[in-house]
């Protein structure tokens, strides 16, 4: 009997798989790196593209570490717009070209819950920025819009958009 249970003993573990070690450098796939260098690349011409056309019309504009430039044209009053706030704005968005894309006016202006989507990323980023009363330019890189691809409708792929917002009411 004591062989028959040091027999199973021995079966149960001489049954577990050796353990792989991790390897201190992983092998980087070459695919990837070329898709994040061709990202990167884009990301720095989209950058460039703002600042020639900003510099061009002479508009005083700050950007944000994810690359959204911002020109105040109206501080507004009371808080910045907090997540989860329920934003009311006008916009008229175009192409860095002038070309128009959409628009809201006071009669029928957008309305949003914030960090709940439904609006480009840049534009959210942006009006995190604002208060009620405010009205600023937004100008837009692909990667924070409509990216590769655009909407398929009005907004070609890798387009930077520029929008000027007016916010009229934060709850």
């Amino acid at each position: 009997m004591p062989v028959t249970i040091l027999l199973v003993i021995l079966l149960v573990t001489a049954c577990k798989p050796p353990v792989q070690e991790l390897k201190d450098d992983p092998v980087q796939d070459p695919v990837k790196e070329q898709f994040i260098k061709a990202n990167q690349y884009m990301q720095r011409r989209h950058q460039d593209h703002i600042a020639a056309f900003v510099e061009r019309v002479g508009w005083k504009a700050e950007t944000t570490p994810a690359g959204l430039w911002i020109v105040r044209l109206q501080k507004g009053e009371g808080q910045p717009i907090a997540e989860n706030s329920r934003v009311t704005y006008t916009y008229e968005s175009t192409l860095l070209d002038g070309t128009p894309c959409y628009s809201a006016d006071e009669k029928n202006p957008k309305v949003i819950t914030m960090g709940k989507g439904g609006v480009e990323t840049g534009v959210e980023q942006g009006l995190k920025l604002l208060r009620k009363g405010s009205e600023a330019i937004f100008l837009i890189p692909p990667h924070l819009a409509h990216g590769n691809f655009g909407d398929r409708d009005k907004i070609p792929g890798n387009s930077v958009l520029i929008y000027h917002v007016k916010v009229l009411q934060v709850e």
